[in-house]
């Protein structure tokens, strides 16, 4: 017997590329994959720079870089009716695990509206993300508690 899934997409690129879908539910939990900083059109939101060899100069772009993060997951969450509220847990994938610290406390508080989210965090420092000039990645799962 198979599980009844929703699944949602954004419509970059790379989903058809990759092979995936952005969000999935499955009875009353939302998994979302690792989202990032892009805008509509796929590009990706403050960029960072890169030196010769295509590696970041510096992490300076982290705050923008996890706002835009932080929207997309928003936008996902509300095609199942769900709101950050809902989260459960959250992974951040980040290139400079300081950096992510310092832009995370902010974004994070501010993208959830209080000063310790309601929810499981995990920060984990990698060597490389999927494109050279983005900084972190962020996983989500909700759960939709007594709804539909």
């Amino acid at each position: 017997m198979s599980v009844e899934k929703k699944s949602e997409n954004l419509g970059v690129a790379w989903e058809k590329a990759f092979g995936y879908v952005q969000a999935v539910k499955v009875k009353d939990t939302i998994y979302i994959s690792g989202q990032l900083s892009h805008d509509g059109d796929g590009a990706l939101v403050a960029p960072a720079e890169l030196d010769g060899s295509g590696k970041p100069i510096n992490f300076s772009n982290m705050e923008a870089q996890l706002h835009q993060t932080y929207v997309n997951a928003i936008e996902l969450l509300a095609r199942y009716g769900a709101t950050l509220d809902d989260v459960v847990e959250e992974t951040l994938y980040v290139l400079d695990v300081d950096a992510a610290f310092t832009a995370g406390a902010k974004v994070r508080k501010a993208m959830y509206g209080c000063e310790q989210p309601q929810c499981a965090s995990n920060i984990i420092g990698i060597s490389r993300l999927a494109f050279p000039a983005q900084l972190v990645e962020v996983t989500f799962r909700a759960v939709l508690a007594d709804r539909d």
